[in-house]
C-alpha cells in the first residue's frame, strides 16, 4: 500500500480515484459530492506535504451510452467528446477539483491496456467462452439474479423493467476466487467501508460468486475482444481498469510501480460490489496488488429517493453555487452528510448552515479580528507580551482541534467530524474574545492595557492563521482570502506550502505583519425561494 501520513516516501504516490462517471448526461449533485471528497482527502495530503495522485474521469462505453447517443441523433463518440467537453470537464474547474489526471475509457492508452489485460487473463485460463440468459439491466450495465428484482421485473436501483438478454459470451472465473477474497477482508479488515458497506460484501461472497460475463455480442460500442472481434468487453471490466491504465499499467512501468496501489477507491455504494469483489478477484488472477481501501460513500437523497438525473431534474451543482458560492458548495455536502451515509439535501439546511457557521461563526470572526487591528494598531499585528492562562486555553484548543481534523480526515475520511472540529476551535474564538472583550479592553490606554490588549488581538489573528490552514483543502479560495487578509504570505510562504502538522504549532504569524480588512468572506443571502 503506498505510504500514508507525514512521512510519505519521495517515492510513492497516495493514490487516491473517483469513480469514472457514466457520460449519458451531465454531471449532478451526486457525482460532484464524490468528486469534491476525493478533492479535499488530496489537497489535505498534499499539504501533509505528500506526493499525491488525483484521478477522475468518464466512463464512455456501453450499451445505455449507445441507446443515449441514437436518441440525441449522434455517434456514440460524438456524444460522449460533447458531454466531456460541454458538462464534466468544465464543472470540475468551475468547483477547484485539482485532480491530477482526467481518464476516458475511449483513449488509447486505456482501451490499448485493457485489451492486454484481458488477454492476459485468457492466455492464463482465467476466461472461458459460454452462454448467458437471464433478466439485464441497462442503466447499471448488469445482469441481475431474479431475487435482487422489485417486483418480480423492476431494478432495485433504478426502479425501472429490466430486459431479458441472451448471448454467447466469455467469462471470467469468478467463483473461484471467493475463498481468496474472504481470506483478503479478513487480513485486512480496513479494506471495505464503512462497516456497513464491508459486511454487504461479506455476506454476499459468502454466499458463493458465480462466474462473470465479460463480453458481450449483441452491440459493439466498446473495447473489441483481442481474440474474437464479434465481441466487445464488459463496460465494467474495462471501467475497472481505468485506475491502472491511467497510471502507466504496461506502459510506464516506473510510475506504475511508483503509484500503484491506490490508496483510496472512492465509490458509490450502489457499484460497491464490482469494487470490492470483481475488481480485486481480477488483479489477484494478474498477479497486480490490491487497492488499500474501497469507500462506499452514500446517497444524496431527495423526497426519499437517490438523487439523479431522473428525479432531480431542476437542481444543478452550478445553480447551488451561483446561490451560495463555489466555496460554501464544498464545505456543506461534506459538514452536513457523514461520508459513508445517505444523507437529504435541502436549501433550507444549506441556508442555515451558510448563515449560522460560515457567515456567523468563521466570517465575522475575520471580520472583527481584522478590523479591530486595524482600528488599534493601524493594521500592523502587536505582539502578545501579555498572553497568559486564557491564551494559552485557546493555544491548546488549537492544538486537539489539528490533531482531530488530521485524523478525521486524512486516516478516516470524517470529514463531517473533521470539519466540526475546525470549526469547534473557531467558535471557541469567538467565545474567548467575547470573554476577553478587547474593545473595553482597549479603553484602558496605560502600558499594562495595550500589552493586553496585544495578546488578545495577535491570540484571535494567531488563530485565524490556523484555521486558514486548515481550510484550505475545503474552501481554496476562502482560505487565500483570510491569509491575504492576515498579511501572512511575506512571512510563512504562500498558503498552498503551508503544512498541516505546522497549523497547530503557536506562534508562526509574527509579530508586524500587515493586517487589512478584506472583502466579506460569506456576504449574507438573499432570501431563497425554493
Amino acid at each position: 500500500m503506498a505510504a500514508t501520513g507525514s512521512n510519505a516516501s519521495e517515492e510513492s504516490a497516495f493514490y487516491v480515484s473517483t469513480p469514472i462517471y457514466y457520460v449519458n448526461d451531465a454531471p449532478h449533485l451526486g457525482h460532484a459530492y464524490t468528486t469534491v471528497a476525493g478533492d479535499v482527502l488530496t489537497r489535505w495530503h498534499r499539504q501533509r506535504g505528500e506526493k499525491v495522485w488525483y484521478l477522475t474521469g468518464t466512463d464512455e462505453h456501453g450499451q445505455k451510452i449507445m441507446r443515449t447517443a441514437e436518441t440525441n441523433g449522434v455517434s456514440p463518440q460524438e456524444w460522449c467528446d460533447k458531454l466531456v467537453q460541454d458538462a464534466w470537464k468544465p464543472l470540475w474547474e468551475h468547483l477547484e477539483i485539482a485532480n491530477d489526471d482526467f481518464i476516458r475509457t475511449t483513449e488509447p492508452r486505456h482501451t490499448e491496456r485493457v485489451q492486454e489485460f484481458v488477454q492476459d487473463l485468457y492466455d492464463k485460463g482465467e476466461i472461458y467462452r459460454g452462454g448467458y440468459k437471464g433478466p439485464y439491466c441497462v442503466g447499471c450495465e448488469e445482469y441481475k439474479a431474479p431475487g435482487d428484482l422489485l417486483d418480480g421485473d423492476l431494478c432495485p436501483i433504478h426502479k425501472r423493467p429490466v430486459e431479458w438478454l441472451e448471448e454467447e459470451n466469455y467469462f471470467f472465473r469468478l467463483s473461484a476466487y471467493g475463498p481468496r477474497l474472504l481470506e483478503f477482508y479478513e487480513q485486512n479488515p480496513g479494506f471495505i467501508q464503512p462497516a456497513s458497506a464491508r459486511n454487504e460484501v461479506l455476506q454476499f461472497v459468502r454466499q458463493g460468486l458465480q462466474d462473470l460475463s465479460i463480453s458481450r455480442s449483441t452491440f459493439d460500442w466498446g473495447i473489441p475482444i483481442p481474440w474474437d472481434s464479434k465481441h466487445v468487453i464488459y463496460v465494467w471490466v474495462d471501467a475497472l481498469l481505468n485506475y491502472v491504465s491511467a497510471v502507466g499499467y504496461g506502459s510506464d512501468q516506473a510510475k506504475f510501480d511508483s503509484t500503484w496501489p491506490a490508496d483510496v477507491h472512492l465509490v458509490g455504494k450502489d457499484i460497491l460490489r464490482f469494487h470490492a469483489v470483481i475488481w480485486p478477484a481480477m488483479l489477484m488472477a494478474n498477479g497486480l496488488p490490491l487497492p488499500g481501501r474501497v469507500f462506499a460513500n452514500g446517497w444524496l437523497m431527495v423526497g426519499g429517493e437517490k438523487m439523479s438525473k431522473s428525479n432531480l431534474t431542476g437542481i444543478s451543482p452550478r445553480q447551488l453555487t451561483e446561490h451560495f458560492g463555489v466555496d460554501a458548495y464544498r464545505y456543506y455536502f461534506l459538514r452536513a452528510i457523514p461520508f459513508g451515509q445517505d444523507g437529504s439535501f435541502s436549501w433550507e439546511d444549506f441556508s442555515a448552515r451558510y448563515t449560522s457557521e460560515l457567515a456567523n461563526d468563521f466570517g465575522n470572526l475575520a471580520s472583527r479580528v481584522a478590523a479591530m487591528v486595524g482600528k488599534y494598531y493601524d493594521g500592523t499585528l502587536p505582539e502578545a507580551t501579555d498572553a497568559g492562562a486564557a491564551e494559552q486555553a485557546v493555544a491548546e484548543g488549537l492544538a486537539r482541534a489539528v490533531a482531530q481534523a488530521d485524523t478525521m480526515i486524512g486516516d478516516n475520511l470524517d470529514f463531517a467530524g473533521g470539519i466540526g472540529a475546525i470549526f469547534d476551535f473557531t467558535r471557541q474564538v469567538n467565545g474567548y474574545l467575547s470573554e476577553q472583550a478587547p474593545w473595553k479592553v482597549a479603553k484602558d490606554e496605560s502600558p499594562e492595557g495595550r500589552a493586553r490588549l496585544g495578546a488578545i488581538l495577535y491570540t484571535a489573528a494567531e488563530s485565524l492563521r490556523a484555521v486558514a490552514v486548515l481550510l484550505n483543502p475545503i474552501m481554496p479560495g476562502t482560505a487565500e482570502k483570510l491569509w491575504a487578509s492576515l498579511g501572512a504570505e511575506p512571512h510563512l510562504g504562500p498558503l498552498a506550502e503551508q503544512r498541516i502538522a505546522d497549523a497547530g504549532t503557536w506562534g508562526r504569524l509574527p509579530a508586524g505583519a500587515e493586517v487589512v480588512k478584506g472583502e466579506i468572506l460569506f456576504p449574507r443571502l438573499e432570501e431563497v425561494k425554493s
